[in-house]
């Protein structure tokens, strides 16, 4: 009998190695519906520039590492090279976070514009191909986080960042921003006679990117469109009925296009206007809750009124390390995102680690019964997917 049960093991496993099918099957294989969902119980997790905490920004393995850490969200600045091409790069210039220095064939690209009203030098990322922007590497914005990934990381196209969250293994949201829109389509001129804002929307199209908040679509493939300019957003309203995000800056920087001031952009006659065109703001954080020598004062009422507007609030951006703690915290990022979800009340946090919220999300606010559920139907769905057919 013993010999019997040996022989069928054996070849029992002889079929299942013939079949050459895993029992997960690939991400970019798995149908949206057997992904796990978006939860949308509790605050999103938004990765600033992926898990740029850990890893340089912007890159393909800080989005990655961003995916395995579970974030709701993974969020790309988008910018163009001088063909045209989209790249998902924070600043106009070049200088900060990639080896351009290294590079002495481009020695003679540096320029200096107008960038929002400031005259600025530097290497910008419109007088380089995409070809070209490829041959630099990425380095770690700030010296005191680990160097060790620098140098090993290139410049993606937004497109290899859509490309990423869609292969990812659960539904991932996108986050992307329309980045110095003023800039952009100052210096770089489309053959077909677009602008930036069309070929933004135009390649979110293209990977199935459409629907309002909340909606089938959406939650198939969830993104918010960000943006620090006004009038992009509207413009884009036009062109897509994906959710937007109005991004706010410091009180004493105007906005980007309309030159309107913090006070103007967050009286209840604007967020009454605005509200007809995007689902939220994302202001800077110190916005909401000013500081005094690195003392928290007394909040604002710009969450309420943002909520009284049905306005969605994501403030940005929630960082690890002490220098970017205020005191009140006492160095640990756990106090910071309990008082910003439990005393604050956001709808949606912007961070550098987002392994860290997803730890304080999980032992604070786990997901709920249905939720669990729904993990538990898609792991049968995926042990079941590779034998079908």
């Amino acid at each position: 009998m013993a010999l019997t049960c040996y022989v069928l093991i054996i070849f029992l496993s002889l079929i299942l190695v013939s079949t050459a099918r895993p029992i997960y099957p690939l991400p970019s294989k798995i149908s949206h519906g057997s992904k796990q969902p978006l939860q949308t119980s509790r605050p999103y997790n938004i990765a600033h520039r992926g898990s740029n905490g850990e890893i340089p920004e912007e890159t393909a393995a800080a989005y990655k590492r961003a995916i395995e850490e579970g974030v709701d969200f993974i969020e790309a600045d988008i910018l163009s090279s001088k063909d045209g091409v989209l790249i998902c790069f924070h600043d106009v210039t070049l200088d900060d976070t990639t080896d351009i220095a290294e590079h002495k064939e481009f020695a003679n690209r540096k320029r200096t514009y107008d960038v929002q009203g400031v005259n600025t030098t530097g290497f910008f990322t419109v007088d380089f191909t995409f070809e070209e922007l490829k041959t630099l590497r990425v380095k770690q914005r700030y010296l005191f986080r680990d160097q060790q990934y620098n140098g090993k990381f290139s410049i993606i196209s937004f497109e290899d960042f859509i490309s990423i969250a869609l292969d990812a293994p659960r539904v991932v949201g996108i986050y992307p921003e329309i980045k110095n829109p003023v800039l952009i389509n100052q210096h770089v001129k489309w053959s077909d006679g677009k602008r930036f804002e069309d070929k933004f929307v135009g390649t979110l199209k293209k990977y199935g990117y459409n629907g309002s908040y909340m909606s089938k679509d959406w939650l198939k493939q969830p993104i918010f469109i960000q943006s620090f300019a006004p009038t992009s957003l509207v413009y884009i309203s036009n062109l897509t009925d994906s959710p937007k995000i109005f991004l706010i800056d410091d009180v004493t920087i105007p906005t980007q296009d309309t030159n309107q001031s913090y006070w103007e952009i967050t009286s209840d006659a604007y967020l009454d206007y605005i509200k007809d065109y995007v689902v939220g703001i994302g202001p800077w954080k110190d916005t909401v809750v000013p500081v005094v020598n690195n003392y928290l004062q007394a909040s604002t009422d710009l969450v309420a009124k943002a909520h009284s507007h049905d306005l969605q609030v994501h403030p940005y951006t929630y960082r690890n390390e002490d220098s970017f703690l205020h005191y009140n915290f006492h160095q640990d990022p756990y106090e910071e995102y309990d008082y910003w979800i439990n005393t604050v009340g956001v709808d949606g946090l912007f961070t550098d680690f987002p392994g860290s919220l997803h730890n304080f999300q999980e032992w604070t606010s786990p997901l709920s019964k249905d939720e669990c559920a729904s993990k538990l139907l898609h792991k049968i769905a995926l042990l079941t997917a590779s034998y079908k057919n």
